[in-house]
């Protein structure tokens, strides 16, 4: 394995190829192959932005259909024909059918770029400059969204003071704590000290937080108090939207409709880089060009995001992660069996951690179990607090019988480091 140009020439702030110590040279489905021709299955899924795996078929078809045509590449946010059928798609097959009314407004090719935009424009809105946003959220790490990210150390990179932030208690780090009074009492307690926000942000499953879902009344509650007191809520769907979690907005089992929504990751169907903000129509006063950037108009990041979107509907993925989400929660019962006291699963559809806190704060554990996966060809990550959650996030597509095997390769590696 020649890694010597990367350790040589590569920034230090290189991070996922420290535990993933080989070369990947192609990709199909759910594998990963490196460079002396080894298969591993990919629970890791491109941090949540392969939800129809690598390089997929159907999408890779409108691609090379698209390059081969000398269609515009770049564009700015001017008007092209993937941008309007993109639109049109999303307008009449996603949104209308859950019957929401949103505008759409390309933010650029990262979640973070779509999460800037959030703030800037509830800030401007509601002429408010406080956020509220819960603890073990990830939300970007460029500065405004990196202010309400909560990791230490992604904090400390940051370089300045890192303000306009209120962060809430989640809802499951204090049982004995109604977060949703507390929330209350923030607001309408001339001495809680806590200035009124702009909006509340928050992911329905937090994901690099944990794997922390979030109960339906308790999203229901901060809808109900976001109405009360002129609070837009905003959800951050960039990593597990697009039918990850069992439908493709993460917020529909609790029957809410959010004020702005963010997406990235997924939605650009292929890995593209791609990026969306949705509004609710009266909330869209931006000037023209108030916010822009670059590569906003990324034209194969629409083609690939509208053929990722025909792929969801027509291999009826949302159901397909209903069903076969009841797979995963059996392994994750079979996995906390092995060791209860030191062991907790939690999670969701296509969604799950495996939690070591309790017995080890430092991540050791969870990073042993992570590089004896790898060593047996399974790909995972670690996230939450001191990263002692191993995350489980395969493809949406991924045969049952490749899913089963993945689980089983966790299984094993995680009861032969704690045996």
């Amino acid at each position: 394995m020649n890694t010597k140009a990367f350790e040589t020439y590569e920034s230090e702030v290189r991070s996922y190829c420290r535990n993933f110590p080989a070369v990947f040279t192609t990709a199909k489905g759910p594998f990963l192959y490196d460079e002396d021709g080894r298969e591993y299955i990919d629970f890791f899924c491109g941090a949540g932005g392969l939800n129809y795996g690598h390089n997929n078929d159907y999408i890779k078809s409108r691609l090379l259909s698209y390059l081969e045509s000398d269609g515009v590449m770049h564009a700015l946010d001017m008007y092209t024909v993937p941008k309007r059928e993109f639109i049109e798609f999303y307008e009449e097959k996603i949104l209308k059918p859950r019957g929401l009314n949103y505008k759409i407004q390309f933010a650029g090719p990262t979640g973070t770029n779509a999460v800037e935009a959030a703030l800037k424009l509830a800030r401007k809105v509601k002429k408010r400059t406080n956020i509220f946003a819960m603890m073990g959220a990830f939300h970007g790490m460029t500065l405004g969204s990196i202010a309400m990210t909560t990791d230490a150390s992604s904090r400390a990179g940051a370089g300045v003071p890192l303000t306009n932030v209120t962060h809430i208690p989640a809802p499951y780090m204090f049982p004995e704590l109604d977060t949703l009074n507390y929330i209350e009492t923030l607001l309408t307690d001339d001495h809680s000290g806590v200035d009124k926000p702009a909006a509340i942000v928050l992911e329905t499953v937090q994901a690099d937080g944990g794997i922390n879902v979030f109960d339906v009344e308790w999203l229901k509650g901060i809808r109900a108090i976001c109405d009360k007191h002129d609070i837009l809520m905003v959800v951050d769907d960039v990593q597990v939207g697009c039918a990850r979690t069992g439908t493709f907005f993460s917020f529909e089992r609790a029957g809410i409709v959010p004020d702005i929504v963010t997406q990235s990751k997924s939605i650009g169907g292929y890995g593209m880089p791609f990026a969306l903000v949705l509004i609710r129509p009266e909330l869209d006063l931006w000037e023209p060009g108030e916010h822009n950037g670059t590569f906003r108009g990324y034209q194969l990041s629409m083609i690939a995001a509208k053929a990722g979107l025909e792929v969801m509907l027509n291999e009826h993925v949302e159901e397909r992660v209903q069903k076969l989400s009841a797979v995963i929660a059996q392994a994750m019962e079979e996995i906390q069996a092995l060791s209860p006291e030191k062991i907790k699963t939690r999670g969701m559809g296509f969604v799950w951690g495996v939690d070591f806190w309790r017995f080890d704060h430092d991540g050791v554990t969870s990073k042993k179990v992570l590089d004896e996966c790898f060593k047996n060809g399974l790909i995972v990550e670690r996230v939450g607090r001191g990263n002692t959650v191993v995350k489980v996030m395969p493809e949406l597509l991924i045969e049952e019988e490749t899913l089963k095997k993945g689980l089983d390769i966790l299984k094993n590696s995680i009861s032969n480091v704690i045996r």
